[in-house]
């Protein structure tokens, strides 16, 4: 089974950091999430600057993300066991997506105009003057 990388793993702990990248997931997935975060930060909060890239990347900060991803990928490759258990997490998290796999379909006649739109949070840009803001999944 293919590894995921320290990069992949640092975006899912930090998922809800970042509203335009939030995916929805099930419920016992965010559980995951929340335990594979746990794991984590127990193995960093020993370096202050790891420690300080975590809390940054909490807040939002895509460069601290990449800083933890680094940590992160230095430590799963020197513990094995370590690294084991948060594959096995991720590949759970992983498992977890909600996929929308819902189709729309639309038949305009003569010379009218349509718009659908399938949001997944973020800013929606919709029709000719319409501005939507979807809410940030949770």
């Amino acid at each position: 089974m293919e590894a995921i990388t320290a990069s992949a793993i640092a975006t899912l702990v930090f998922n809800k950091a970042f509203e335009t990248t939030i995916e929805k997931f099930t419920e016992a997935a965010l559980v995951k999430i929340a335990e594979l975060r746990k794991k984590i930060w127990e193995k960093l909060k020993g370096n202050s600057q790891a420690a300080t890239a975590f809390v940054e990347a909490d807040k939002g900060s895509k460069p601290d993300v990449d800083k933890v991803a680094a940590y992160l990928q230095r430590i799963l490759r020197d513990e094995p066991e370590f690294a084991k258990e948060v594959q096995t997490l991720a590949r759970e998290i992983q498992a977890g997506k909600i996929v929308d796999n819902s189709n729309m379909t639309q038949i305009n006649h003569d010379n009218a105009k349509g718009w659908q739109t399938k949001v997944e949070g973020g800013t929606v840009y919709q029709g000719e003057i319409n501005i939507h803001h979807a809410p940030p999944n949770s």
